[in-house]
């Protein structure tokens, strides 16, 4: 077995295991995959700029012709040196090709393969898992202390300090996308930068947007079945100053967006197309968990779910001291909903 544990796994980007050239990258965390998939490809070239040395591939064109793959990981760089292939995410099974490339004998070049939130029997993971010459690397949603390094490691970079209680006010604001969590850090420093130190008011003037990130995330942990994630959010978001009637309106919202794309979907759309074309956009970091809210729920479903959030805003509005219960009530219930795909 090939798998590498989440505590292992920044040592392995560091340090690639060269005995491994093929490595998926995949998890919820779409912006920590995309960072470390970064960090990887900058570690397996000589020159990440070069394009005969780091090359991309879309993860449709190879499903579409497998061997592709085989293709550029043979191939032999005019000026020699090492090579990289950085394979971007797909809604398609791309396995297939994998597979075909897990058996040639790779020299000086490593494939990079990018994917979203895999369950342990699917095939690309199982795939990864098993060869001898892959290895699987999960990227799952930051826990507090690796906020808090990066908040850290931000600071630091940028010569600040950050005042405790400024830190401890930071720290339940951000997670759940590690490129959302770095931006906020950077522009919180950008903003303090000839300070010298962050304050709690520094917080507050600039990570104003943190509501919509933890309405955002509260919304699609919901709709995609992870009761875990949504019973921590649901405290980051009381932190962040949500109103249960933010949160009832944000998932009404939501679920006449996903009821319209799911009658695409089953009107004969593929997920994939759907999912690129909803209005509004979807953000790339929340991507991952919008397309495993639209495989958890078909339309009917949503159609009832439609239901029983106007019913529970309702009771929101007419009962106001019960307002946050209601609100916690209605989004575990959208999350054990999605777990039941029935």
């Amino acid at each position: 077995m090939t798998a590498i544990k989440a505590s292992d796994v920044d040592r392995f980007v560091a340090r690639p295991d060269p005995a491994r050239p093929v490595v998926l990258i995949y998890g919820p965390d779409a912006g920590l995959v995309r960072e470390r998939a970064e960090k990887l490809a900058h570690a397996s070239v000589d020159d990440p700029a070069d394009p005969f040395a780091l090359s991309r591939l879309e993860g449709d064109e190879i499903a579409a012709t497998p061997m592709r793959l085989v293709e550029e990981a043979s191939s032999v760089p005019m000026f020699g040196g090492r090579r990289a292939i950085r394979v971007r995410p797909t809604s398609r099974n791309i396995a297939g090709a994998v597979e075909a490339v897990l058996k040639v004998a790779l020299h000086d070049c490593r494939v990079i393969i990018e994917a979203g939130d895999l369950r342990k029997n699917a095939p690309l993971r199982a795939l990864c898992e098993k060869a001898a010459n892959a290895a699987a690397l999960p990227c799952y949603a930051d826990n507090d202390r690796d906020i808090g390094r990066l908040i850290d490691d931000e600071m630091r970079e940028a010569g600040l300090t950050i005042a405790p209680e400024a830190r401890a006010a930071l720290l339940p604001l951000l997670g759940g996308d590690r490129s959302a969590t770095r931006n906020e850090v950077q522009k919180l420093a950008l903003y303090a930068r000839d300070k010298g130190s962050v304050t709690l008011d520094d917080v507050a003037a600039v990570v104003a947007d943190a509501s919509a990130l933890a309405l955002d995330a509260l919304i699609d942990a919901a709709f995609a079945g992870r009761t875990g994630d949504v019973e921590t959010l649901l405290a980051k978001a009381a932190l962040a100053g949500l109103t249960p009637g933010s949160i009832m309106f944000a998932a009404q919202r939501q679920v006449a967006i996903l009821h319209k794309t799911r009658l695409v979907i089953e009107a004969g759309k593929p997920l994939g197309a759907a999912l690129d074309s909803m209005i509004p956009p979807v953000h790339f970091s929340r991507k991952a968990l919008v397309e495993a809210a639209l495989k958890a729920w078909t339309a009917a479903r949503l159609g009832r779910a439609m239901t029983q959030l106007a019913e529970a805003a309702f009771d929101v509005r007419r009962q106001s001291s019960l307002a946050d219960t209601l609100a916690q009530r209605a989004m575990l219930s959208i999350a054990v909903n999605a777990r039941l795909r029935s």
